[in-house]
C-alpha cells in the first residue's frame, strides 16, 4: 500500500469511527453553575459538621479515576477479580436471557469487564450498542475509542455526567431491549437513602421486562475488608489524598495532604467499610472559592467514604420493591460477590 492510499485508508477508518461514536457532555455551562452550586453546599455542610465529612465523589476527577483503576489491580483488592471470574462464567447466559440488547453502564470507567459483555452478545451475533456513563469525561473518551478499534460493528453512545443527569437523558433503545449495568460493586458507595434513590431512578430508566445487572460485595471477615482498602503500596491512601487535591484544585484551597494520614475501619455492626483522613497535627485550610475556613484538631477524622457490604436476602428483597424482580444469581465459590440480574416488572 503507497503511502497516499496508507493515509487515505486511515482517514477512512477515523472517520468511520467518529460516525459510531457520540459523547453528550451534559455539565454544560448552566448545567455546571447549579452543580458548582450544590457541591459548593454539600462540601460547606461537610466540612462544618462534625463529624466533618468530604463528599465521595470528589475522589473521581481524571486523577481519582486513574488511580482507582490501579486499585483495581491490586493483589489485595480481590473485588475485580472476583467479579471478573463470575462474568467470564455467567456472560453467555445473561447474553442468552436478555436476547439482542443495548447496554447501559453506570460508571464505566476503563470499561474492561464490559468486554466480557460484549464478547457474549457477538458471539450470538446480538447487534452491539454500548451506552457508558462517567462523570469523568477524559477516561470515557478513551475508553470508548479504545472499544470502537477492537469491534467494528460497535456503536457508542457515552454520556459524561452524573448517573441521575445521564438516566433522565436515556433515549430510547435501538435494539429490543436494554440492560442497565451498575457493577464493579459501586453500589457500596452510597449510604442507604442513597442506595434507594438511584435504584428508583434505575427502575424508572427502564421499561417492562428490561433488565439490570447489578454487581455487590458481600458480607465476609474484617481482616480481608479491610486490606482491600488500605494496601500495602499505598495506592488506596493515594486515592484517598487525592479527595483533597481535588478540592485544592476545584476550590483554590491549601490543604496539606502530608498533614494527614490515611484511615480504614470495618464497622462489622453496619456491615461496612469507613475511610477516613486523619490530621496528623492541630491545623487549618481554606477553600477560597467557596471563602471557606477549617479549623481541623489534631486527631480528627474527616469521613471520606464507605464501602458497604451486602446481604443477598435484603437486597433481593430492596430490588423487589422498586419493581426489579431477580431471574438470576451467581456467586463465586467463596461467597464473596455476586451478580444479579433483574427484570423490570
Amino acid at each position: 500500500m503507497s503511502l497516499q492510499e496508507n493515509i487515505q485508508h486511515n482517514l477512512g477508518a477515523l472517520l468511520q469511527q467518529q460516525q459510531r461514536l457520540k459523547i453528550e457532555y451534559l455539565i454544560n455551562y448552566k448545567t455546571l453553575l447549579k452543580t458548582i452550586s450544590k457541591n459548593d453546599s454539600d462540601v460547606m455542610k461537610g466540612l462544618t459538621q462534625i463529624p466533618k465529612s468530604i463528599p465521595m465523589h470528589y475522589r473521581y476527577d481524571d486523577r481519582g479515576s486513574q488511580l482507582f483503576e490501579k486499585i483495581c489491580e491490586l493483589p489485595e483488592y480481590y473485588l475485580t477479580r472476583t467479579e471478573t471470574g463470575i462474568l467470564q462464567q455467567c456472560a453467555s447466559e445473561i447474553a442468552r436471557i436478555t436476547g439482542a440488547c443495548e447496554i447501559v453502564e453506570l460508571g464505566s470507567g476503563n470499561a474492561v469487564k464490559t468486554r466480557i459483555l460484549l464478547d457474549a452478545y457477538n458471539q450470538l451475533g446480538s447487534s452491539l450498542r454500548y451506552l457508558p456513563i462517567d462523570i469523568s469525561a477524559g477516561i470515557l473518551q478513551s475508553s470508548a475509542l479504545d472499544l470502537l478499534n477492537d469491534y467494528p460493528s460497535l456503536q457508542v453512545h457515552a454520556f459524561a455526567g452524573t448517573f441521575e443527569l445521564a438516566l433522565e437523558k436515556l433515549p430510547p433503545s435501538r435494539l429490543p431491549s436494554r440492560m442497565i449495568s451498575f457493577i464493579g460493586s459501586t453500589l457500596s458507595g452510597f449510604d442507604s437513602e442513597q442506595a434507594d434513590k438511584l435504584i428508583s431512578q434505575v427502575a424508572t430508566a427502564l421499561q417492562s421486562g428490561e433488565y439490570f445487572l447489578l454487581g455487590i460485595d458481600l458480607h465476609k471477615s474484617k481482616k480481608q475488608l479491610e486490606a482491600a482498602y488500605n494496601d500495602a503500596q499505598g495506592v488506596n491512601a493515594e486515592f484517598n489524598f487525592n479527595i483533597l487535591k481535588h478540592l485544592n484544585s476545584k476550590f483554590v484551597g491549601n490543604f496539606e495532604t502530608s498533614n494527614f494520614e490515611h484511615v480504614v475501619t470495618y464497622n462489622e455492626s453496619l456491615h461496612q467499610i469507613e475511610v477516613y483522613l486523619r490530621s496528623c497535627q492541630k491545623q487549618k485550610a481554606y477553600l477560597r472559592g467557596i471563602n471557606l475556613n477549617i479549623a481541623i484538631e489534631a486527631g480528627e477524622l474527616i469521613v471520606t467514604g464507605i464501602a458497604r457490604k451486602f446481604e443477598l436476602s435484603s437486597m433481593e428483597e430492596k430490588l423487589r420493591l422498586f419493581g426489579l424482580e431477580m431471574l438470576k444469581l451467581w456467586t463465586d465459590a467463596n461467597q464473596w460477590y455476586a451478580l444479579l440480574l433483574c427484570q423490570r416488572q
